[in-house]
């Protein structure tokens, strides 16, 4: 086997997130207009109306504005995204907030010819500013210190080893660099919390999501030697808005309207984890 197949081997999918993101193509889905996959931010939306689908696009967008503002993008930044999709982040964080180089990374090959039909005007205009590269969560085709912000938006629910994340975080990152990831996890790690997931989510219950909860990525965090670890809960930014937008296609008691319920029973949550490299980094 060459050293390129080699490579490719190790970047294994669990099947159902090789079949969401691949013949599924969860970006089709109405309820994800415009691109992204994700449940949206909807703090500056009126929740009091009717939601439209400019609404829906810009709570999407209006969450990885919340990340990139948390992540303190400059001119001189170079960013990587973990789970990229569509790349529609990417885009976001090139045409707002102007960062030197963005590097989309995902596992799934279809997602990556996706982005690249999807950001084809960026790439062509500016090919130096945005890649688009395969790779894993837990084993990412980088060089040390080679970015200065790594983020990653609703993605870390799929990543089977949050251990190794945190530690390719911490390697890819230069000195007083920055981490912001945002998913959704269990409140605590009281026993029988996977069970009730799966019992109200079916994406849980089939393995496309893995229940754990946020202590365990901050901790992973800490172990890799990041510091300045914070725990955000925006949750109620989040599960209201969406249940709210999915309620015109989708009857109470289904399961996507299960997150909120999820929520409510302070069984799970959405939040953004944040960590760093102080300026000065010591190599042990």
């Amino acid at each position: 086997m060459t050293d390129e197949a080699a490579q490719w081997a190790c970047l294994t999918m669990r099947p159902t997130v090789e079949e969401a993101y691949g013949p599924a193509d969860m970006s089709g889905e109405p309820i994800f207009a415009g691109g992204f996959i994700n449940f949206g931010y909807w703090q500056a939306i009126d929740l009091s109306r009717s939601l439209s689908e400019a609404d829906r696009v810009r709570s999407q967008e209006d969450l990885y504005r919340h990340v990139l503002d948390a992540a303190g993008l400059s001119p001189d930044t170079e960013m990587l995204e973990v789970g990229c999709g569509l790349g529609m982040g990417c885009a976001v964080a090139l045409r707002e907030y102007g960062p030197a180089a963005v590097t989309g990374m995902d596992i799934h090959p279809e997602q990556l010819q996706r982005a690249r039909r999807a950001q084809a005007v960026l790439l062509h205009a500016d090919p130096a500013r945005l890649s688009f590269v395969r790779g894993a969560a837990e084993r990412m085709p980088f060089e040390d210190g080679q970015f200065d912000v790594v983020i990653s938006v609703e993605a870390a629910q799929h990543f089977p080893d949050l251990v190794a994340f945190a530690s390719e975080t911490a390697r890819v990152l230069r000195p007083g660099g920055r981490a912001v990831v945002t998913s959704f996890f269990t409140v605590d790690d009281a026993a029988g919390r996977p069970d009730e997931l799966a019992r109200l989510l079916e994406s849980y219950a089939n393995g496309l999501d893995i229940a754990r909860p946020v202590r365990a990525l901050a901790d992973a965090f800490t172990a890799a030697g990041l510091t300045d670890v914070r725990i955000e809960s925006i949750g109620v930014y989040v599960w209201p808005g969406w249940d709210l937008w999915i309620s015109r296609s989708r009857e109470p008691r289904t399961w996507l309207r299960n997150f909120l319920r999820a929520y409510e029973q302070q069984v799970l949550d959405y939040f953004v984890v944040t960590a760093g490299w102080p300026n000065c980094r010591l190599t042990l």
